[in-house]
């Protein structure tokens, strides 16, 4: 069976993450138990677990020409994912500072240096790799306009595009309008919809506003809860799995990964958030945005253990 092909385009930074028992509070000062630097960004982060998950992945990107860019590249090489998209500039890479509680709560702060320069004629470049496409996989750590061109640009080809709108940005309703599947989270959704959600009825009511531009499914992550499927005539809750939870970070990234690559083997929209939700929950288990995404064959073996 041939691979499926999943562009993913999106942002690309080095995470310094820093372990403490409690996240500080505005103008406090506390002690980390841990450090490590890793690879991290939204787009990365799912292009390589697209990449783990067994598809063929392309990653539109852009990292800067430094030391840090460097093992950027090099990661997403040794990860199986095809970078000929991920251009360079005399710029600085972009940089993630995160704090992760004993909880495996986090807050994070990116510098976008080189995130913020992907541009319409980097996405023009890479044209080619959207002939390829079964999904085109875009999030928003990126500039709007880029974002906007890609979904368009994709569209335009016939490519199904998932849109994960984080962070959430405006994006102009003729291009969400050209997306598929919306994946926010409820606080995502609630910038996007500019309205307080205290329910998940309410939450279904500003999906279907979305859904109304021409967008077939909003998927909502709903954290330890699952996700929930919405569409023009009724909406479902897809209940994750119970476990230790050590890392939060890299959780929604995984979960869109994983949606993409199911769709993209024909499966419906149930099946691939099952999935998704079985990839977040795994990924949860583990330390690292992307040092705990699981390949198919962990996944695999903790279904078998699991369910």
């Amino acid at each position: 069976m041939e691979r499926p092909k999943i562009v993913v385009i999106g942002s690309t930074h080095m995470d310094f993450i820093i372990y403490v028992d409690n996240l500080p509070r505005k103008g406090e000062t506390v002690l980390g138990k841990d450090f490590k630097m890793s690879p991290g960004g939204k787009g990365a982060n799912q292009a390589v677990a697209v990449s783990r998950l067994g598809a063929k992945c392309y990653f539109i990107s852009k990292v800067g020409n430094d030391d840090i860019g460097d093992k950027l590249v090099e990661n997403l090489k040794v990860n199986g994912v095809n970078t000929d998209f991920v251009f360079r500039e005399n710029i600085a890479s972009s940089i993630a500072m995160i704090m992760v509680d004993s909880n495996g709560d986090n807050i994070i702060a990116v510098s976008t240096t080189a995130d913020e320069r992907l541009s319409r004629r980097d996405i023009n470049s890479a044209k080619d790799a959207f002939y390829y496409a079964d999904i085109v996989l875009v999030q928003l750590e990126i500039p709007s306009e880029t974002a906007a061109y890609a979904i368009d640009l994709a569209s335009s080809l016939g490519k199904k595009v998932i849109l994960n709108p984080a962070p959430a940005k405006h994006i102009p309703s003729r291009i969400l309008g050209k997306v598929h599947i919306l994946t926010p989270n409820l606080v995502e959704l609630e910038t996007l919809g500019g309205k307080h959600i205290k329910s998940l009825e309410e939450a279904v009511l500003v999906s279907r506003s979305f859904i109304g531009l021409g967008i077939n499914y909003v998927v909502v992550t709903l954290g330890a809860r699952g996700a929930m499927i919405v569409d023009r005539k009724e909406y479902k809750v897809i209940p994750t799995l119970n476990v230790p939870v050590v890392d939060t970070t890299g959780a929604g990234d995984a979960f869109n990964a994983a949606l993409a690559v199911y769709l993209s083997q024909g499966k419906d929209i149930e099946e691939a958030v099952e999935f998704a939700n079985i990839v977040a929950s795994l990924k949860v288990t583990r330390k690292g945005a992307q040092e705990g995404l699981p390949t198919l064959e962990e996944v695999e073996k903790f279904i078998r253990e699991k369910l």
